[in-house]
């Protein structure tokens, strides 16, 4: 049972059940303070009222009332004296011996809402039946005052009945309205909620079926915006599913094709070799533009079959020395300070990184073949630069060279395989690759900029997660 209700006050209906609840229940205690001050009051001016009359009564018969009679009158009005004052003069009208002295005096004339109520919250606290006098304005202008002695015991059991007569309304009204508001909530929210629910639930098991899409149906406009949303999301990942699928059935097609092409032209490449050594002088010059044709179409056949494997290891961390690194990227490519084009390097000789050194190289030695490329392709000089930084997050790499730039289109799919190629014959896997090794350390290739200046990218390597520094370090 304990588990039941703690489940309930768990779901959103429950929580607005308990929330309205406690709400109305603040409410009403709200009022009751004020009612409950208003109460007293009225108890206490009407005792003021029952013994004016009964004053009226004394003073019309010249004070010749029995004893009998007098008790009767101020029992009748609840008290044990009346005293009236007309003009100058305070005359006890009324009385009856006081089994007790007076423990407190409450003048009406004077009394705020702030009195009231603290008077009204002392005399609930306190259980004595004491003896009180009170201080009024006579009704009708009979007189400048009245003043009544009485005990406060009966006023106290008023007003308790009164109180919890009060408190069982609340509690009444408390448990309608949340009733109401709880139907309300699992109609208008609830139910919307649990039927968006379902349709995950049942998208997520079978995302390909677009007979699981889910129609917009509720009349809230917060949750319609959300099936909506929803709607669209469903729609859009199935569209990507089927995408999906073909391309990988096509990626499959390509490479078994790409495997059987290149073996075929690995045998017209050794064919070639000897069309080369022929003494025919018009064989002799179209011989090494076949070659080159056919070893392009070898390349493109390799890093198709590689990229399909998609076999990258996950980068292995060590810490290492970077200026090194780059002077070997750069004599792998034959550059140097003095070649043409020249190859600059700029970072601090104690600088040490933490990256796959195997996979950083690959990436730094495509970009800088891409910038040779582009520098040599124009047929003018040029210069490559390499430059390193770091700060308290990352390590950043610069890659820059004064080539022609990259066109538009390429710039637009420059990180998408095969789409993102600039040279002739080129497959566009490198910077696919490159980006896909560096997003594996939990960083960002990026290009900086493109234009007649020249063109540069920035490696970026964060600094933090991964592994621990003492595995990390090599």
């Amino acid at each position: 049972m304990r588990r039941l209700a703690t489940r309930i006050l768990m779901t959103l209906s429950g929580r607005f059940l308990l929330l309205t609840v406690t709400f109305v229940m603040l409410a009403e205690a709200l009022i009751f303070v004020p009612s409950i001050a208003r109460f007293r009051l009225d108890y206490l001016q009407l005792r003021l009222e029952k013994a004016q009359i009964a004053s009226l009564a004394q003073l019309a018969t010249d004070g010749i009332l029995t004893p009998e009679l007098e008790q009767e009158l101020l029992a009748n009005a609840g008290v044990f004296n009346v005293v009236l004052r007309r003009d100058d003069l305070r005359q006890l009208v009324l009385s009856s011996p006081i089994p007790e002295p007076i423990a407190a005096t409450y003048d009406l004339r004077q009394s705020g809402p702030f009195d009231l109520i603290r008077d009204s919250l002392g005399l609930l606290a306190n259980p004595e039946n004491r003896i009180i006098r009170v201080i009024g304005n006579p009704v009708q202008e009979a007189g400048r005052l009245i003043e009544v002695t009485l005990r406060e015991g009966p006023m106290r059991r008023e007003m308790l009945d009164y109180g919890l007569r009060i408190l069982f309304m609340s509690a009444l009204i408390s448990a309608i309205t949340a009733a109401i508001l709880f139907l309300a909530v699992q109609r208008l929210m609830v139910l919307p909620i649990r039927r968006v629910v379902r349709h995950i639930q049942a998208y997520a098991t079978a995302p390909e079926d677009a007979r699981l899409v889910i129609t917009p149906t509720a009349r809230v406009v917060e949750l319609r915006d959300a099936e909506e949303a929803l709607q669209h999301m469903q729609t859009d990942l199935i569209a990507a599913l089927r995408q999906k699928e073909r391309l990988a059935q096509l990626g499959g097609a390509v490479a078994k094709i790409s495997h059987d092409l290149r073996n075929i032209l690995t045998s017209a490449q050794l064919f070639a070799d000897r069309i080369e050594q022929s003494a025919d002088p018009a064989v002799a010059r179209a011989a090494p533009k076949l070659v080159n044709s056919i070893s392009r179409a070898v390349s493109l056949c390799e890093a198709t079959l590689a990229f399909g494997k998609a076999e990258e290891h996950p980068p292995r961390l060590t810490r290492f020395a970077l200026r090194p690194m780059l002077e070997d990227v750069a004599d792998g490519e034959g550059l140097s300070p003095e070649t043409s084009p020249a190859c600059l390097i700029d970072a601090p000789p104690g600088l040490a990184i933490r990256a796959d050194a195997e996979q950083l190289q690959r990436v730094l030695s495509n970009l800088v073949r891409n910038a040779r490329q582009a520098i040599e392709a124009t047929g003018r000089e040029g210069t490559i630069e390499l430059s390193a930084t770091e700060d308290e997050a990352d390590w950043s790499i610069r890659v820059g060279d004064t080539g022609p730039g990259l066109p538009p289109k390429a710039r637009e799919h420059l990180f998408m395989a095969f789409q993102g190629s600039v040279r002739k014959g080129g497959s566009g896997l490198g910077l696919a690759i490159s980006a896909e090794l560096i997003r594996g350390h939990g960083g960002q290739l990026e290009l900086l900029r493109s234009d007649e200046e020249g063109t540069e990218f920035l490696i970026r390597l964060p600094k933090s997660g991964g592994l621990d520094s003492e595995t990390q370090t090599g």
